[in-house]
């Protein structure tokens, strides 16, 4: 018996096999623990090519626990942090942003789930000086947001430059920041060194890893005590190698943007696809995500054979992600069931 056909999450995509292959050389002999060790060299390496020389970058073993540390970095217990209401670090993380770094989430309303430079001024306004209020101290966006969608270099660039005038520290979510460079045709250093950002949470889980985030601090000032705090939130890995081997496996001849573009050209097709059938595409498709209207029945008939998500279950919207490992047959045969 066939499995259905997977569009619930990249996540649920399989591992790359060079992936795999990385981790069995990986396996050979033994190699000093907690990234004393030259995988962790070659992927550190490659995270200075990518963003430039003067960089930090610190694996991690997952997206919440990059989010969660680079934000503890960047706040105290008294400071706030601007992001979308849409954003994973609010919706997502079960208030682990929260708890492990005591500051408090602004959410703010967010139709495609990407901030503008005039709600971002008003929030990094807000209570500034007033002991009542917590302090305007991050804005975090999400590069593709929850949504797909992206920010365009400009965009970025526009927003960080409204947070650094006021004084705030920018993080960037990247879980998808693969599929956003891809989308956009441009490289990481144009989209997040040249645009200012302070901190980055590199994705490669969704993108063909097993299970390897990355923290890079483009912001000099945040690199100093970024061991502890990585190390007491709980995301220091003893055996890093094989987080580092994945990272160098998918930096190889560029296999990350590779596998961006796939799942991105993916879902271009899926949307195509679902426009000529006469279902509703909500959001502007610039990744790897595919939202769109559907009647119960249709959904529910769908589902027969098709692993995804109703997302929002008040207007029949789901959610039709495409990873590295989708194929065409694969699109076809969901749009063809329409």
């Amino acid at each position: 018996m066939s499995l259905p056909a997977e569009f619930r999450s990249d996540n649920a995509a399989p591992a790359h096999p060079v992936v795999l292959d990385a981790l069995a050389a990986a396996n050979e002999g033994s190699a000093g623990a907690y990234g004393n060790d030259p995988w962790t060299r070659r992927a550190e390496a490659w995270f200075r090519d990518q963003f430039g020389g003067q960089v930090e970058s610190y694996l991690v073993w997952n997206g919440t626990g990059a989010n969660v540390s680079a934000l503890r970095a960047m706040t105290r217990p008294w400071e706030a942090v601007i992001c979308s209401d849409q954003a994973h670090i609010h919706v997502d993380e079960c208030g682990a942003p929260e708890l492990l770094s005591g500051c408090k989430l602004l959410d703010l309303p967010s139709a495609d789930a990407k901030l503008t430079v005039e709600q971002v001024r008003a929030a990094a306004l807000k209570g500034v000086g007033f002991e009542h209020h917590v302090q305007p101290r991050v804005l975090s966006l999400t590069q593709t947001t929850e949504y797909g969608t992206a920010y365009s270099v400009d965009e970025l660039g526009a927003l960080v430059a409204e947070a650094h005038g006021h004084g705030l520290l920018v993080h960037v979510d990247g879980a998808r920041i693969a599929n956003a460079a891809a989308s956009l045709e441009v490289s990481l250093r144009e989209l997040i060194t040249d645009t200012g950002v302070d901190a980055l949470s590199f994705g490669l889980t969704k993108n063909g890893a097993i299970g390897a985030e990355a923290v890079v601090l483009l912001n000099p000032a945040l690199a100093p005590q970024f061991k502890y705090v990585r190390k007491q939130s709980t995301q220091l890995a003893s055996k890093m190698r094989f987080l580092a081997a994945q990272v160098v496996a998918l930096a190889e001849h560029d296999l990350w943007l590779d596998n961006a573009r796939q799942a991105n050209a993916m879902a271009q097709r899926l949307a195509a696809g679902l426009t000529a059938a006469g279902v509703n595409v909500t959001q502007h498709v610039q990744a790897n995500a595919v939202f769109a209207l559907m009647e119960p029945a249709l959904i529910a008939r769908l589902q027969e054979q098709f692993h995804f998500y109703e997302w929002d279950e008040t207007r029949h919207e789901v959610r039709l992600m495409c990873s590295w490992a989708t194929e065409a047959a694969d699109v076809d045969a969901l749009v063809g069931s329409v």
